[in-house]
């Protein structure tokens, strides 16, 4: 992807005043780790990272008064559109950090924004998923410093947008707003300074199946620990600073050995990328390990996973790691595991030869095959009916892993089938309002990370 054409003159007095000032902050956060009190580390090695005042914070004022005035900055695209030629006209050293494609960005953001306005009125939820955003903003080379740009651009896209009908109140709030996620996501990063930002990680395999899926299997260059469950995001060379969720298939082997699923899902993306421009010996990048797929300590019981298509990654490592808990301890407590593989045909399920195996080798387990086309949601909904069906009310979890209709198709089956909604786990985005008429509008709440795989720092 074609790179910013570097900038002279002018230009570049401010670069070299603006990384002066990324320095010097560098230097302070240095000097407060080293004066830091004996005992302010986290148990993983970090600095413990002081919460966000949510105590303090009235989120849900700051939520009316938002919401009484959306339709001076909606939508969101105009509003975040200004606000981008804002930043990258002040502060044109910041242009680098992003794709040169922004339209994937700036609909990250959308739904940042509307996570934020959603969750006001409950700030630890907002407290806990943005120091995980900020944990992951770390490979992007973010900080606070460049955060402040941010919300000096989005103090103009506000004045912009809502012109003379705006008021200092309004603005306050959309600052408060953001200021309370950012600084969640500062503290993230700072408490995960331990750990490497990224990983690089070389493929030693890569294996098409078909036109437009590969298996890609990469060795990271340092430690890289994970589980059952998770993803990362991956970063292609071919396109810099652009990533996208992938999640992790198998156990790691003895030589930590990763597995990736890759399906291509159009032309000029990371997963293009990944599928058509990428073979063994090239080099990529991993975020940190993320997700909520994971089985936790307590025994499995019984256990329902579903997926579609690419999500079958997510389910071979938490079958391996099933398997590993009964051979260890067979009274682990798990009793009974029951697939849902979805697919839009019969020539579209794939490792069926090692699933058939395991089925066969493992009394535990069984699994249910079903396809339809994915275009007119016919595949999903027999996925949904097909879960629903089995699902009878049991203390075991269902698991959802696939692409978000399929994934908003199965919950929805789900209540009527008596499954209790704590016991239902994925790893859904928000994707947009849920508000209507300046009211939140009634339903589920968003569950999952703002975003799986960010691709830029704001």
């Amino acid at each position: 992807m074609p790179r910013p054409a570097q900038l002279s003159g002018s230009t570049s007095t401010e670069n070299g005043a603006y990384h002066a000032l990324l320095a010097r902050h560098d230097a302070m956060r240095l000097r407060q780790q080293l004066l830091a009190p004996a005992g302010s580390e986290e148990p993983g090695g970090g600095r413990a990272a002081r919460r966000p005042a949510g105590e303090v914070y009235d989120g849900a004022a700051d939520q009316r008064v938002i919401m009484r005035h959306l339709e001076l900055v909606a939508p969101f695209e105009e509003l975040i559109t200004h606000l981008y030629e804002v930043l990258f006209t002040r502060h044109p050293a910041l242009r680098g950090l992003f794709p040169g494609e922004m339209a994937f960005q700036e609909a990250h953001l959308a739904r940042a924004f509307w996570y934020l306005l959603e969750h006001l009125d409950r700030p630890e939820e907002i407290t806990e998923t943005f120091t995980r955003l900020g944990r992951d903003h770390r490979k992007l080379g973010v900080r606070p410093a460049q955060y402040a740009a941010f919300e000096e651009a989005l103090r103009a896209a506000l004045r912009a947008r809502a012109g003379e009908r705006g008021s200092a109140r309004l603005e306050e709030a959309w600052l408060r707003m953001v200021r309370f996620g950012v600084t969640a996501m500062i503290q993230g990063a700072d408490a995960a300074l331990h750990e490497p930002p990224f990983w690089r990680a070389t493929v030693t395999e890569h294996r098409l199946i078909g036109s437009g899926l590969a298996v890609l299997r990469v060795v990271p260059h340092e430690s890289f620990r994970y589980e059952a469950g998770q993803y990362t995001a991956v970063e292609s060379p071919l396109l810099p600073h652009t990533w996208r969720p992938y999640y992790l298939a198998g156990e790691p082997g003895a030589d930590g050995e990763l597995e990736l699923h890759v399906r291509c899902t159009g032309p000029g993306g990371v997963s293009e990328a990944l599928v058509r421009g990428t073979a063994a010996g090239d080099e990529v990048r991993l975020g940190p390990p993320r997700g909520n797929l994971t089985l936790g300590e307590e025994p499995v019981g019984d256990l329902r996973l579903v997926a579609w298509d690419t999500g079958w990654a997510t389910m071979k490592a938490l079958l391996a790691e099933v398997d590993r808990r009964v051979r260890l301890s067979p009274g682990h407590g798990v009793r009974t595991v029951r697939l849902f593989l979805g697919a839009e045909n019969a020539a579209a399920l794939y490792d069926t030869e090692y699933l058939t195996g395991l089925e066969r080798r493992r009394p535990w387990l069984s699994v249910v095959p079903v396809t339809g086309p994915a275009a007119d949601g016919d595949g999903y909904g027999r996925l949904a009916a097909a879960v629903a069906r089995d699902a009878t009310p049991s203390p075991g979890k269902v698991l959802l892993s696939g692409p978000p209709a399929m994934i908003r198709t199965v919950l929805d089956a789900l209540p009527e089938a008596g499954v209790a909604a704590a016991d239902v786990r994925h790893d859904l985005q928000p994707t947009g309002p849920r508000f209507r008429h300046g009211a939140p509008e009634p339903g589920r709440p968003a569950r999952g990370p703002v975003s799986a795989g960010q691709p830029s720092p704001f």
